[in-house]
């Protein structure tokens, strides 16, 4: 198996996907492509089209226009186990009645591998995903972890053209989850294995993913690093479902380069009448909304200043360990400041005026 290092190449490809439910278009032209040796993952709430995308991928469910391939050869019509794609679901659906060698060497049996062949490889299987000296046991017997691994490991076996996980973790409790996460990013590099990820959980798509795709109402509304998409939110929706996000409104002044200059609704601008933020398009005139995360907010002091500059009034700071959450209102707004250098902060008194700020790389501007 690789290394995880291979030169990515097109592994499968989703083009212009369409589903109806009666009169209910539930996908929108979905269009993405799954690297070779990529962690892809599908991000979004419930009902956003991420789970019938994998179901129509997998072979579950039809498609009803648009064409999935592998290796530029397509899907359709070929049945799911014909596809050789290792599913993980969130249940595990492992068989009870097996033992865990059992359950792991299955997909091997139904392609009539022979038995001495079959036990190597799952040894070689149980010590990849950390389970040796428990391939005797039955699934009741070990801990959710461990199923986890154990279907990990029965989708690997047969060396898949891709994975494909369906929200894996969601049987999981927070800490145990993130310690699996690892795991399954540590195991997908060993074997350079291409991995498609449907979750709804932005931490776990975010710990995970090489690019993650963020679907909402049965289309893709962004597709990225999750560094981009989180500094860089095309949308609105992108802003507010990938983590904490202050969203301010705002006229746009003039548009130069991948610069706007903007004058916020109601607020004090500083020492400018405008101030810059990022921008991808933008015409003068045009009503907009700024988007700056929470980390990215200063409180200033003395003579500090930053490009974008708002008097504040401090509502609550809360001390939460790693962080303080400082909550201010600022333009009949609550915006939320985080600081995490607890060497230096001050933490401002309740009630206190003070002026908060951030640079023209830290603001977002979006029009939808």
């Amino acid at each position: 198996m690789n290394s995880g290092n291979n030169k990515f190449g097109k592994c499968i490809e989703v083009q212009e996907v369409e589903k109806f439910y009666g009169d209910q278009r539930v996908l929108k032209g979905v269009s993405f492509t799954l690297e070779e040796g990529e962690f892809l993952t599908l991000l979004g709430p419930s009902g956003s089209g991420k789970t019938t995308t994998l179901g129509i991928i997998s072979g579950f469910i039809d498609a009803d226009g648009g064409d999935v391939k592998i290796d530029g050869q397509s899907l359709l019509g070929i049945p799911p186990k014909n596809r050789n794609l290792g599913i993980v679901f969130q249940n595990y659906a492992l068989f009870p009645h097996l033992t865990v060698s059992e359950n792991i060497e299955f997909g091997l049996r139904m392609r009539s591998v022979d038995r001495a062949s079959r036990h190597r490889q799952s040894a070689e299987m149980l010590d990849k995903v950390g389970l040796n000296g428990l391939g005797k046991r039955k699934p009741r017997q070990l801990s959710g972890g461990q199923q986890q691994r154990v279907a990990l490991a029965r989708a690997l076996i047969i060396n898949p053209a891709a994975l494909l996980l369906d929200e894996p973790l969601g049987a999981l409790d927070r800490r145990l989850r993130q310690q699996v996460e690892l795991e399954i990013k540590g195991i997908q590099k060993e074997t350079g294995v291409s991995v498609l990820h449907v979750t709804h959980d932005q931490e776990e798509a975010m710990v995970m993913s090489d690019r993650l795709a963020v679907m909402n109402n049965g289309q893709i509304e962004q597709i990225g690093t999750p560094t981009n998409v989180y500094k860089y939110p095309s949308s609105r929706f992108v802003a507010e479902f990938l983590g904490e996000v202050n969203l301010l409104d705002v006229q746009v002044r003039d548009f130069v380069g991948n610069k706007a200059s903007v004058a916020y609704a109601n607020g004090n601008i500083g020492k400018a009448h405008v101030s810059p933020v990022l921008a991808t398009n933008a015409i003068a005139g045009n009503k907009g909304t700024v988007c700056v995360r929470p980390e990215r907010v200063q409180i200033l002091a003395g003579s500090d200043s930053a490009e974008n500059e708002l008097q504040a009034m401090v509502r609550e700071s809360i001390y939460l360990g790693a962080m303080t959450r400082t909550i201010v209102t600022a333009m009949a707004k609550e915006i939320i400041v985080t600081n995490s250098d607890h060497e230096t902060f001050a933490v401002p008194e309740t009630g206190s005026e003070i002026r908060i700020g951030w640079n023209s790389d830290d603001g977002q501007l979006l029009f939808d």
